[in-house]
C-alpha cells in the first residue's frame, strides 16, 4: 500500500496513512478522464439559448395580398422566415446537453486523477478539522502551512458545516463532501486537502 504523511491542523505531523493502492495507486486512463471531463462540461452547459420558428411566431394568420395579380412575390404569411419579424429556419432551441457515462468508467476517471495527485505529491491528508465557530483567518493559515494556499480542493465529511464555512469566502479554494469527488474539480485543483474520515467516505464509494 501507498502511505503518505497526515498533518494536524497546526500543520505539524502526526504519522502517517495507508491509501488503498485499487483507488490511489492505480496507472492513470488518460481517455477514460477526457471523456468523463467532456460528460461533466456538458452537463454544466445550461441550453437555454432558443429561437421562435414560424409556427410560434405571434401573428401571420392572414394571407398578406392576393396569390396572383399584384405582381409581387406570393406570399402565404408575414411571419415566415424571410419577413423581418419571422421565424427562424433550424434555430436553437432549449434542450439539455447531458448526458451519462457508465458508473465503472466515472469510478476509473476518479482513480485515476487520484492517483496521479498522489504520485505528484498533490494529495494532502489531514487528521481532523475543527472549528467551534466559522473561522476563515484560521483556515487560511491551515492551508498556507500545508503549502496548499491557491487553487485548493478540500474534501471533508459530511457534517462538517464549521470547516466548509470556514473556506468559503477564500479565493480558488473549493470545498466538496467526501461523497462527492469527482474528475474535474480534482483536475482544477493543485492540491487536494482531504480528511481522515472524509477518506474513509471516499474509499468506501470507490471501492
Amino acid at each position: 500500500m501507498t502511505s503518505v504523511s497526515v498533518y494536524k491542523q497546526d500543520g505539524s505531523q502526526a504519522g502517517t496513512v495507508d491509501l488503498n493502492d485499487n483507488i490511489f495507486g492505480i496507472t492513470p486512463n488518460e481517455n477514460v478522464v477526457f471523456d468523463t471531463v467532456l460528460m461533466q462540461q456538458a452537463s454544466q452547459r445550461q441550453g437555454t439559448n432558443g429561437t421562435k420558428s414560424r409556427g410560434q411566431v405571434r401573428g401571420g394568420g392572414k394571407k398578406p395580398w392576393r396569390q396572383k395579380g399584384t405582381g409581387r412575390a406570393r406570399q402565404g404569411s408575414i411571419r415566415s422566415p424571410q419577413w423581418v419579424g419571422g421565424g427562424v429556419v433550424f434555430g436553437p432551441s432549449a434542450r439539455s446537453y447531458a448526458y451519462h457515462l457508465p458508473k465503472k468508467v466515472t469510478r476509473l476517471a476518479v482513480k485515476s486523477v487520484l492517483s496521479e495527485k498522489v504520485a505528484n505529491g498533490d494529495l494532502v491528508v489531514v487528521d481532523s478539522l475543527s472549528f467551534d465557530q466559522p473561522q476563515t483567518k484560521a483556515f487560511a493559515s491551515l492551508l498556507a502551512s500545508l503549502d496548499a494556499a491557491t487553487k485548493t480542493l478540500v474534501v471533508l465529511e459530511d457534517g462538517n458545516d464549521n470547516a466548509a464555512r470556514s473556506a468559503r469566502n477564500l479565493d480558488r479554494v473549493q470545498v466538496i463532501s467526501g461523497k462527492g469527488v469527482n474528475t474535474l474539480d480534482v483536475l482544477n485543483s493543485q492540491k487536494v486537502v482531504i480528511t481522515k474520515a472524509a477518506l474513509s467516505q471516499l474509499e468506501e464509494v470507490l471501492a
